[in-house]
């Protein structure tokens, strides 16, 4: 029962995380053309409405984006079932925010789309919100990374001077990691 339910987990888990990426894939391959793509896999034309399985739309990520997918898959793999719940729901939550937000976007624009239309719009939203996103997660990063070797300076300064002041007594405390989670 346990094995079953780690591969139906795991199944599920490819699944949610190949959806998230050909949706990002497909989204972009879309809005830089007017008609089909080009099967480069099966040298086939495709037109714009035809679908890709999530086999087929993993091997069309690039390596970083193959490796980013292996890696959370295997981080879905070790959590607990309560664990995947809790991210479930998170995931659903933020999509409907986003879902609230192009929504708005779109009732702001004052623009009158159709069906089809809209759900272009909306497509394109959350295209162009990852992308944001994206950017200000790696400026944050990169602004962080810059920031903690002063950081860390400061501190051992700090904590060195008390260490020479005469009087000063040392006490145990547990060491506190400033290395940043990723």
């Amino acid at each position: 029962m346990g094995r079953r339910f780690n591969v139906i987990s795991a199944t599920i888990a490819l699944s949610v995380f190949a959806l998230y990426f050909s949706f990002a894939q497909g989204q972009q391959q879309k809005s830089g053309r007017l008609g089909g793509s080009f099967d480069r896999h099966n040298n086939q034309f495709r037109s714009p409405g035809e679908r890709r399985g999530p086999g087929e739309r993993f091997f069309q990520l690039s390596p970083e984006e193959r490796q980013a997918f292996r890696k959370n898959a295997e981080r879905w793999l070790r959590m607990n079932p309560e664990q995947q719940k809790l991210l479930r729901q998170r995931y659903e939550l933020h999509s409907q925010q986003l879902k609230n937000e192009a929504e708005a976007t779109l009732r702001q624009s004052g623009l009158r789309l159709d069906q089809n239309a809209r759900d272009q719009f909306e497509a394109r939203y959350l295209q162009e919100r990852r992308k944001i996103e994206r950017q200000l997660r790696e400026q944050f990063e990169a602004k962080r990374d810059q920031e903690l070797p002063q950081l860390n300076e400061r501190l051992k300064k700090e904590f060195q001077s008390r260490q020479s002041t005469p009087g000063a007594t040392s006490t145990s405390t547990p060491a506190v990691s400033v290395t940043p989670i990723r």
